[in-house]
């Protein structure tokens, strides 16, 4: 049984060889879980490891395999030789600022007459603009270079043929059917070209560039693989193959930049470079300059990366990090916004989502849109309506299994522009055509069977202990970065014997933290981003609790502690809260639940307490329903058989426990040799005797427990050893002899004590456990 459903599907990887694991343990000379993080990415050889674990200049490509290099480079040269006016001309996203900012220095390092122009996300557009490139050509540009743009820019490309000037293109963007009339197109995945790995970023196509201009190694050009990695890094290409290579490489060179550009931002994201690694650039670095193209002119941004007055650096840096402050609050507040119209109730029915608001911060939308996809699982569109233009503009981000681009394609012709891929798209539409718009998603979900509860897959590397999070292990799963797409940090579950000290975090308490502890009592932090919801479940059923998660050090005050960042949680089992108690107030009764008494006289005194759609059940007498959502069980059972019986005949989803006794056998205990022969001893000399008014009374004569006594009195009738009529007790004389350990009271006695010691005194994990085994046994 389910508590908390994981949200991903987690994929278990199959278990490597481990004769296979000790050879290449053997041989590369690493530990066997190094081997096995290698195996599980199909790294089994001993050459294949020392590649990826130490990458080398020498694994890089030849630049000058690529297709178009040696005709663009040599147009370039000439440029360079002739005085031409070189215009640069890039794109608004990291990547785009980077390809920008390295081939900027290329040039100026090669003496050209150069200068750069990113285009506005808002006035020009993505790629190449006739306008644009007009009004360059009309201010001296007599080539163009472009980079991380241009193999879709076939309008001003003509533009510019047709006023004499050339474009060299340098791109890594899917080509089209029809490639533009350009002077040379460099680009790693060219259909005429040979070159060995198409995953190149702009900015990596950038630097093969400049290594052919330059006619350097790449060794020689190592300044540049700063600006190398962010760009890498930032657009989310596979870090596979040579992208590994230079994004390691560049990680390293960020780690001693002199450039005082990236040493200004970086101390403004509070990013320590000697510690830098992938998520500082990917989190810190790059978001920070995806803001300034998002929200206006991406101009500074390269500026910021390129200038060395230090002063300039730092006011730079600080406009940059202002806008991205700007552009948090906007996701923020737009956010907030767009899921409270996807989860309103006539959008919680549709497979797709069309979201949108009027005034809201186009630059965003594609943030909006992912963060929407990510809480419903659902195709999202968020636009921003503009009444005075009668559109709307935005972005569209998609799930695996549902093509973005083939749903909308059919109608763009009744679209104002439109442009993307599967998994996102950028459109904008008439007002009028929204409602086509919407019904044509719909009918796209429809088509192509759409399923929003099916869940995305998490592979899991493999199992771990608590106590195998140890800092060697870190370091070790380190050693597999720099992680990004295709090399995703590894994924480890674990089953911890328990989870301790679990709390919320956050100003909305919407993250948890707790301890997993294993059977050494090993204890390890876990955090939880985002689980902030779970601390009921988790807190319910701390034995039967799964997780995975990667790998992190936590550096604080000069201490670092390791833990594991957890991706995903699963509770098992059922949501156990236990509350005994010996006083049945109202609060205890204020919800609606089920609850059962196995003492139906207890359920009639109780009943002005229940609140409203509360329901009752008298064991014994109350059918007892095959599902029961949340049960509360108020009083303890006569026998723990008579508790077994109810939990193996119905399936529960919440249970809460009280265990009300007023008078515990178990604390009284069984009466001893001697209180037998006392009360014998009294009933043979004593005639009427008042018990049921002076029961207390003979209590305290002949010091036994109240509770105790009536045993005892009970166990003598059914004997034969006293008569009771109309409450009043007188012993037989001459009783025939009888065994009061073979008396009916005298058993149930001895079943009581045990339901009682069992259920109102053991530890509490140890109860939990009894009652989920018993509700196992349901049939």
């Amino acid at each position: 049984m389910i508590l908390l459903e994981a949200k991903f599907n987690w994929k278990k990887s199959t278990p490597a060889d481990e004769t296979q694991v000790a050879a290449l343990a053997k041989d590369a000379e690493i530990t066997p879980f190094l081997a096995r993080l290698l195996i599980s990415r199909q790294l089994t050889t001993v050459e294949q490891a020392q590649a990826w674990l130490t990458p080398t200049i020498e694994q890089l490509h030849d630049p000058n395999t690529m297709f178009d290099m040696a005709k663009g480079v040599a147009r370039i040269q000439a440029a360079v030789a002739n005085g031409e006016q070189i215009t640069i001309y890039g794109d608004y996203d990291a990547d785009g600022l980077t390809s920008t900012a390295l081939m900027y220095e290329t040039l100026a390092q090669l003496g050209a007459e150069v200068n750069y122009y990113i285009p506005n996300r808002f006035t020009d557009g993505y790629g190449p603009n006739v306008e644009a490139f007009n009004r360059l050509i009309d201010a001296g540009t007599q080539l163009f270079v472009t980079v991380d743009n241009g193999v879709a820019g076939h309008a001003a490309i003509d533009a510019a043929k047709q006023r004499q000037v050339d474009v060299v293109v340098t791109d890594h963007h899917e080509l089209p059917a029809q490639l533009p009339d350009a002077f040379a197109i460099i680009h790693p995945r060219h259909p005429q070209g040979h070159y060995p790995f198409g995953g190149l970023s702009g900015v990596g196509v950038a630097f093969k560039v400049a290594q052919s201009l330059l006619e350097a190694s790449a060794d020689e050009l190592s300044d540049a693989l700063d600006l190398v990695a962010i760009g890498e890094i930032a657009d989310l290409v596979p870090l596979t193959d040579e992208n590994h290579a230079l994004v390691k490489f560049g990680l390293q060179v960020i780690s001693q930049t002199q450039r005082p550009g990236l040493i200004a931002l970086m101390k403004a994201a509070g990013i320590d470079a000697t510690t830098i690694n992938e998520e500082h650039v990917g989190f810190g670095i790059a978001p920070r300059l995806n803001a300034v193209g998002r929200l206006g002119d991406a101009n500074p941004a390269v500026e910021l990366l390129t200038t060395l007055d230090e002063d300039r650096a730092n006011e730079l840096a600080k406009q940059v990090n202002q806008q991205n402050e700007v552009r948090q609050e906007l996701v923020k507040t737009i956010s907030t916004d767009a899921l409270t119209q996807a989860e309103a109730p006539e959008n919680q029915s549709q497979p797709v989502l069309v979201i949108h608001g009027q005034g809201w911060h186009e630059g965003v939308l594609g943030i909006v849109a992912s963060k929407v996809v990510e809480a419903t699982h659902k195709p999202t569109l968020v636009l921003s309506d503009n009444p005075d233009q009668g559109t709307l503009k935005g972005s569209g981000r998609s799930i695996k299994g549902f093509d973005l681009f083939a749903a909308l394609n059919p109608i763009r012709d009744h679209l104002v522009a439109f442009g993307g891929h599967a998994m996102a798209c950028g459109l904008t539409v008439a007002q009028t055509q929204l409602n086509l718009l919407t019904q044509t998603l719909i009918d796209a979900g429809k088509s192509q069977a759409i399923d929003v509860d099916q869940r995305a897959t998490l592979s899991v590397t493999a199992t771990l202990a608590a106590n195998e999070i140890t800092e060697s292990a870190y370091q070790e799963v380190q050693q597999l970065g720099p992680f990004g797409m295709d090399n995703p940090q590894p994924i480890f579950e674990i089953r911890p014997s328990r989870v301790d000290n679990i709390k919320t975090m956050g100003s909305a308490k919407n993250h948890l933290k707790f301890m997993l502890v294993d059977d050494q009592q090993t204890s390890v932090p876990a955090i939880a981003f985002g689980f902030g919801d779970a601390i009921v479940q988790v807190a319910a059923n701390p034995e039967d609790i799964s997780v995975i998660g990667t790998l992190s050090a936590n550096s604080w005050q000069g201490r670092t502690t390791y833990q594991l960042m957890v991706k995903d949680i699963q509770v098992e089992g059922v949501a156990i809260v236990l509350t005994r108690t010996n006083n049945l107030t109202k609060p205890l009764f204020a919800r609606p639940a089920t609850y059962l008494f196995f003492q139906g006289k207890l359920a009639d005194q109780l009943q002005p307490y229940l609140s409203e759609g509360a329901k009752v059940i008298r064991v014994g007498v109350d059918e007892l329903p095959a599902i029961i959502k949340d049960l509360v069980i108020v009083d303890c059972p006569p026998a723990l058989t008579d508790l077994q019986q109810v939990l193996a005949a119905t399936q529960v989803a919440e249970l809460t426990t009280y265990f009300y006794e007023r008078d515990s056998a178990f604390l009284s205990g069984m009466p001893s040799r001697a209180e037998y022969g006392k009360l014998f001893s009294f009933v043979k000399t004593h005639q009427n005797v008042d018990v049921g008014h002076q029961m207390a009374v003979l209590a305290d004569f002949l010091k036994i427990d109240l509770n105790k006594l009536i045993f005892m009195i009970q166990l003598f009738f059914e004997a034969g050893f006293v008569r009771i009529e109309s409450g009043v007790m007188n012993g037989i004389s001459d009783p025939k002899p009888a065994k009061l350990s073979e008396m009916v009271a005298y058993h149930q006695r001895l079943q009581r004590i045990d339901a009682e010691e069992k259920l109102l005194y053991s530890k509490g994990p140890q109860l939990k456990a009894w009652l989920v085994e018993a509700m196992n046994q349901a049939v």
